[in-house]
C-alpha cells in the first residue's frame, strides 16, 4: 500500500500548526507564559507566546509538519516498496 504523500503532508501540517495555534492561544487567554513554548522562538522566526504569535506559530507549524510528513510518507513509500 502506497501513502499519497500530498495527503499526508497536509495532513501533518494541519495537525501540527493546528497544535501550536491552539496551545498558544491557550497559554495567552489564561494568563500562562509557558516556558516551553517560548523555546520555539529559536525554531519558528518571528513566534512569541501572543495572540500575533500564535498565527505565526501556526504557519510555521503547518509549514513544519508538511515537510515532515511529506519526508515521512516519501520514507514510507520508499521501505514498503511502493
Amino acid at each position: 500500500m502506497r501513502l499519497n504523500m500530498r495527503a499526508f503532508a497536509l495532513a501533518c501540517g494541519v495537525a501540527w500548526g493546528s497544535a501550536v495555534l491552539l496551545a498558544t492561544v491557550w497559554l495567552v487567554a489564561f494568563g500562562f507564559h509557558g516556558q516551553i513554548m517560548q523555546q520555539l522562538d529559536h525554531f519558528y522566526f518571528g513566534y512569541s507566546v501572543s495572540w500575533a504569535g500564535a498565527v505565526v506559530g501556526g504557519i510555521w507549524g503547518f509549514c513544519d509538519g508538511f515537510i515532515g510528513g511529506w519526508i515521512i510518507a516519501w520514507l514510507y513509500n520508499k521501505f514498503a516498496g511502493g
